[in-house]
């Protein structure tokens, strides 16, 4: 048995014959807690942040490791580009950890500010262990090493695009960086800062990319845009979207944030 092994956009694709027809999920499993934030990655593992204290679920649900981020302060953003390798991101404090596969951090808490990047308040994973920020006081996109080496640089975006941009998130996939801008839609970069095109989703609250197409909830619920036929399909749950506050999808499976837990949802006809 394997679960995890298709694409998750492929299994959601697999299960709907028509527009028409609603996706048919079933509950796997439930995390319980009171999460402020939390992540996927390929392998199926949750990373959940509760308070200040980081805690690991395999792709059973099975609490497995857990560790305190007291010392970061407050994080806004985990990013399991890398499996097993989550970056802890801290807008406040301008502040990125590297975390192992036993949540322990690898080398030091990177400081943006003393680095040279005085306000980040975006940032994500990218291949080849480099970074992408988003500096408010650049107004840029600004691609990184692992070293802080700067590697590309989208140039002042209000005077690239004509409007302010006030990213919500950010997610690299296949060379290509999206940036999820709201009510201005889904911005599309190469890895060299250059813009391509803006994807006509407005309002997103959250958004996963994967196999051409784009996994997003805004205020009717949770949608599926395929970046090919530029269709859009509905994925029926049985919580209005006030109630879902993130989500992410792995395999055939489907995670919901909600207020008192990390619901899983599953392909109906997937194996168990």
């Amino acid at each position: 048995m394997n679960l995890l092994r298709p694409s998750f956009l492929a299994c959601l694709l697999s299960l709907v014959a028509s527009a028409q027809e609603p996706v048919a999920l079933e509950k796997a499993y439930v995390i319980e807690g009171t999460f402020d934030t939390f992540t996927t990655d390929e392998l199926g593992n949750v990373y959940a942040l509760q308070g200040d204290e980081l805690r690991l679920f395999d792709a059973r649900g099975r609490s497995w490791l857990r560790n305190s981020t007291k010392t970061f302060g407050r994080i806004g953003t985990i990013d399991a580009f890398y499996s097993l390798k989550p970056m802890l991101f801290a807008p406040e404090q301008g502040q990125i950890a590297m975390l192992d596969n036993t949540l322990s951090l690898q080398g030091s808490v990177i400081n943006l500010p003393r680095k040279g990047f005085p306000q980040v308040v975006q940032a994500c994973m990218s291949v080849q262990n480099c970074f992408w920020f988003f500096d408010q006081q650049e107004m840029a996109l600004i691609r990184v090493d692992n070293q802080l080496r700067r590697l590309a640089h989208t140039g002042r975006l209000d005077q690239v695009l004509g409007f302010t941009v006030e990213p919500l998130d950010l997610q690299e996939l296949d060379a290509r960086l999206y940036v999820n801008a709201g009510r201005k839609g889904i911005l599309v970069f190469d890895l060299f800062g250059t813009y391509m095109k803006t994807i006509g989703i407005t309002g997103a609250r959250c958004m996963q990319v994967r196999d051409n197409a784009i996994l997003f909830m805004d205020g009717t619920g949770i949608h599926r845009y395929d970046m090919r036929s530029f269709a859009i399909v509905d994925i029926a749950t049985t919580h209005p979207a006030e109630e879902i506050r993130a989500l992410r999808a792995e395999g055939s499976r489907v995670y919901l944030l909600l207020a008192d837990r990390i619901e899983v949802l599953q392909a109906a006809d997937a194996d168990h």
